[in-house]
């Protein structure tokens, strides 16, 4: 079956102090997601964005021809649902939690949908992800971290590879459209093994917002993918 591949650039690596023009110029450069990393310096080491920046942003995450780009919000918090809500009504297309961070995973899933984002769950490295054959319904994408989170820059773990592989095949036999992405360590030279394990969405951060010319990198990624 062939898949649609879509590249998230991750803001946590662009120019804080240009964040608009950074988004704008990543955008132009062929991104087909913002992606949007979520810190509580709790869940996580570090503190980032909240959904103030998130709706400040909105505005600025559209193509020349005025096409919405997704904003995608990975939440790396806890608890998740009060933050949740928010991001969606900040302009959230995609909200995104680890499911050990919320309490009750199925009624977090329900509220981020009653808002009209899409839904999905993010397992870190070691964690298992026996919780999706229990709310794959409610899911729109599974995330699949492949550092520990909460910091950029960090080299990719391998053996995300065997779990996307695992986890490819739980969605293609639920026979519904979910994305599956991976975030960590992410570049132009692994990004081909990575769509062989499954995955269909790739977020980079440092591969991109780390060179000079966002578009030529994107092309590579691109080009790696087409192969």
């Amino acid at each position: 079956m062939s898949r649609t591949f879509r590249i998230a650039p991750s803001i946590l690596s662009a120019d804080f102090a240009r964040l608009g023009d950074e988004v704008r110029n990543v955008i132009d450069a062929g991104a087909d997601w913002i992606h949007f990393d979520v810190m509580d310096n709790h869940y996580v080491p570090n503190l980032t964005f909240g959904p103030m920046i998130c709706e400040a942003l909105r505005k600025h995450s559209v193509k020349a021809d005025g096409t919405k780009v997704p904003i995608d919000v990975h939440l790396m918090v806890q608890p998740v649902d009060a933050l949740a809500q928010a991001f969606a009504k900040a302009g959230a297309d995609i909200v995104t939690f680890h499911p050990d961070a919320s309490t009750h995973v199925d009624r977090t899933l329900q509220l981020i949908k009653a808002e009209g984002c899409q839904a999905g769950l993010v397992f870190n490295p070691a964690a298992s992800v026996d919780v999706l054959e229990y709310v794959i319904d409610k899911v729109d994408v599974v995330l699949l971290m492949s550092v520990n989170p909460g910091f950029g820059g960090q080299s990719f773990i391998d053996s995300t590879l065997r779990k996307a592989e695992k986890v490819r095949k739980i969605i293609d036999a639920s026979g519904r459209d979910i994305r599956l992405e991976i975030d960590g360590g992410v570049k132009v030279d692994n990004i081909r093994r990575i769509a062989d394990a499954g995955a269909d969405t790739f977020v980079a951060g440092s591969a991109i917002f780390g060179k000079p010319d966002y578009k030529a990198v994107i092309d590579a990624m691109r080009a790696e993918l087409a192969k």
